[in-house]
């Protein structure tokens, strides 16, 4: 028999497969997954590999091939799942195999065990009594002690024995000979959820929530796993829903993954499952030392938890027997991973369910148009909750036009109705949100007179304002000079918007004195649990006002918040991306929805500079479908995904002029791949700059590529690496390929 492996080098030369023989005394216990001491090269040292396959055919010279060393002693075993995942994200996304494993299987080195002792007594009590006679008689003292606490407690924890009692191991080691007692030692495995004694609320379902569960509970029992995507207004009990579907699943002896966007959302997500499932539920983010994800994942093997949450790298949980995906705010462009392979966990959590029959739920207030659009076409089941779980009303939402505020001369950053509200809410005692849009900040150029924005006359994008003094697009390449006059109006106040958390944190404290401000954002969250202690001391009401940038306005759950203001709306609708009107209204529409989930009403204050704009009206309106009939049909028009698909040829290398060369000899390769009569069904785009042209003196390019098929693209993109492989002049660039780029 012979095994495929591949050598865990970080080295794209050796990203293939070798074949080695299988010694007989191993061929029973090897099986894919697992990772084994290999010799390699020609000086056959020992390295470790995965293998990938086990076939009975060799496709190499049988005198030239090695025999596998043994089955490595420290490797974790690996699903064969896992390994296959990875092979299709390799073949989906592009980047090596190695790299693909990498991600699918984060985990190489043991972490040291966390092992716990105890010491049992094996003797009964009229035994145990005549051996504490004995000792005291002999005058042993130390042996006596042990005795006399075995009898009162037959276990005890081996540190207690050290460090109350004072017994040495020498001592422990003559009671056990002597037949007295023994060892026991368990590994213990670190758990990182925090627990807190609070019980299980008991929820009262609404007619939309129990519809749903019902739904996909009797789907899942007569077996049928499908893709679902729950559309539900903020604050419709989601959540709730998640957990009853889980709830099926885990009836069923099987696990689910929950995977959330961002960190800050994991403490209040966490102790809500805890409530219904308790220890049988695990966490994983890149906060936790290594150490803990180890256990995680032990934990998760070995079927000691049912649940797993965390961002998307907890897609790849190695549980034994998967029910059930949920992705909640399946929107967020977390899910995209930045690194090769540039995997979407969407696409990618629907592939694992598939290879291991499992469903798949995506939950959002603002769906991505991606996920909606396929629902629309019939390929995930759509779901939809229009109320609030308790019937609260939806915020009342005021737009400010900023421009106006300008004209009547407040050139504050808090226009004269948010002053307003927050000076009513400090008075009654209610919370207040202050959001600050700097997603995506780009420095776009807009008229603070009129709200113009400049655009690239070919891609109907935002320019951006480059250090040079010239504005360039980010798509095409299509470049200007910076102007100082709008071209609309031809007002002087033109120019890039800027302000920062910090300065707001100021101007609230100074317009209203003895407030009481938290802030939430890159800087004030840097510690490992800084996000939960921002957030709970909020929840207990030690601040009126919360200041954050888009962090805050993600799933969190605050009753006592009565009023939420969006400053600088604006900010996330020009980032020189197509996708800014969708991020924009998602942004808003979440923001709003967190004002009024208690008793109290809620109102909302959105301050823009382009109150017209089709993304701002409909967040204040919450009005999804408007907003998505607008976008698609841009999409539509534009060739832009969902519509069509896209794929970003990213080219880097330290010197320009052959970059300038390779790209030139890329881009004739790939219309060359197109015929006649595929021309006018693939459009080649570029090359031109991916937004920042030079990073640490790296010179950077991009091609982009536009079909309808996504199959056209993966095609173009092996035949890419093959003409990459066997052109010399392409090892001194780095080539890296994303699909659908967020």
């Amino acid at each position: 028999m012979f095994a495929d492996v591949i050598i865990d080098i970080q080295h794209e030369k050796l990203d293939k497969i070798f074949q080695y023989r299988i010694p007989e005394e191993i061929e029973d216990k090897l099986s894919p997954g697992m990772e084994v001491v290999v010799p390699f090269g020609n000086g056959n040292r020992e390295i470790k590999g995965y293998v990938t396959g086990i076939s009975e055919t060799c496709g190499y010279d049988l005198s030239k091939v090695k025999e596998i060393i043994s089955i490595s002693e420290q490797g974790v075993e690996i699903e064969a799942r896992l390994i296959a995942l990875a092979a299709w994200m390799k073949e989906n996304y592009g980047g090596t195999m190695i790299q693909a494993l990498k991600t699918v299987l984060p985990i190489k080195q043991k972490e040291k065990a966390k092992i716990k002792k105890r010491l049992r007594l094996l003797l009964d009590q009229e035994t145990g009594e005549r051996q504490l006679h004995f000792y005291l008689e002999k005058n042993q003292k130390a042996r006596a002690r042990l005795m006399a606490a075995l009898l009162d407690d037959p276990v005890l924890e081996y540190e207690l024995v050290t460090k109350k009692l004072n017994i040495t191991m020498p001592v422990i080691r003559a009671l056990e000979e002597q037949g007295v007692l023994e060892m026991e030692s368990e590994q213990v495995f670190r758990d990182p959820v925090k627990k807190s004694e609070q019980k299980e609320e008991k929820i009262t379902f609404t007619p939309e929530q129990r519809y749903i569960i019902e739904e996909f509970r009797k789907d899942y029992l007569t077996g049928l796993r499908k893709t679902y995507l729950i559309h539900g207004v903020t604050g419709s009990g989601k959540t709730e829903v998640y957990m009853e579907m889980i709830h099926t699943v885990v009836e069923q002896g099987k696990q689910a993954i929950v995977l959330i966007p961002e960190i800050a959302l994991t403490y209040q997500t966490v102790m809500r499952f805890y409530r219904k499932f308790g220890s049988r539920v695990s966490i994983m983010n890149s906060r936790l030392s290594a150490g803990e994800r180890y256990d995680q994942m032990m934990r998760a093997r070995a079927g000691k938890i049912d649940v797993m949450i965390g961002p998307r790298s907890a897609l790849f949980t190695p549980f034994p027997d998967l029910g059930l995906i949920v992705i909640d705010e399946e929107h967020e462009s977390t899910y995209k991973s930045e690194q090769t392979p540039r995997y979407h966990a969407r696409e990618t959590a629907i592939r694992r369910a598939q290879m291991e029959g499992a469903g798949v739920v995506l939950g959002s207030a603002t769906p991505s148009l991606e996920a909606m659009y396929r629902a629309r076409l019939g390929e995930y089941v759509l779901f939809e909750m229009k109320n609030r779980s308790r019937m609260q009303q939806m915020a009342e939402v005021y737009t400010v036009d900023m421009r106006e505020e300008l004209k009547s001369g407040n050139r504050s950053i808090l226009s004269r109705k948010l002053q307003e509200l927050i000076q009513d809410r400090l008075e009654r005692g209610g919370q207040i949100m202050l959001f600050l849009n700097r997603r995506g900040y780009s420095g776009f150029i807009s008229c603070r007179e009129c709200g113009h924005v400049i655009k690239c006359p070919h891609c109907d994008v935002s320019l951006s304002v480059h250090r040079d003094g010239r504005m360039r697009c980010h798509y095409c390449g299509y470049e200007q000079p910076r102007i100082t006059v709008c071209p609309e109006c031809g007002s002087h106040y033109i120019g890039e918007f800027r302000a920062g958390t910090q300065q707001i944190e100021d101007i609230v404290k100074e317009q209203f004195p003895g407030v009481r401000v938290l802030r939430m954002d890159m800087d004030t969250t840097r510690s490992k649990d800084a996000h939960e202690k921002i957030l709970s001391a909020f929840a207990n009401e030690e601040a009126d006002v919360l200041v954050g940038t888009q962090m805050i306005v993600k799933g969190h759950d605050f009753p006592n918040v009565t009023l939420v203001g969006v400053l600088a709306a604006d900010m996330s609708l020009y980032t020189g991306d197509y996708r800014s009107g969708e991020r924009a209204f998602q942004l808003l529409a979440q923001a709003v929805g967190r004002a009024g989930r208690g008793k109290q009403p809620g109102e909302a204050v959105i301050q823009t500079y382009d109150p017209g704009h089709y993304a701002i009206e409909t967040a204040a309106a919450q009005d999804y479908e408007a907003f998505y009939e607008e976008e698609i049909r841009y999409r539509e028009l534009m060739g832009y995904p969902p519509a069509e698909e896209l794929l970003a040829v990213l080219i880097s290398g330290e010197d320009e002029a052959l970059l300038e060369k390779g790209c030139h000899y890329l881009k004739e390769y790939i219309l060359r791949l197109t015929p006649r009569t595929e021309a006018r069904t693939v459009r080649v785009i570029g090359p031109a700059s991916p937004g920042i042209d030079k990073i640490k003196d790296i010179y950077r390019r991009v091609i982009y590529i536009k079909t309808e098929q996504y199959g056209t693209l993966v095609g173009i993109k092996d035949r890419i690496e093959r003409y990459i492989e066997i052109n010399p002049g392409f090892d001194r660039m780095r080539i890296q390929f994303d699909f659908n780029p967020m």
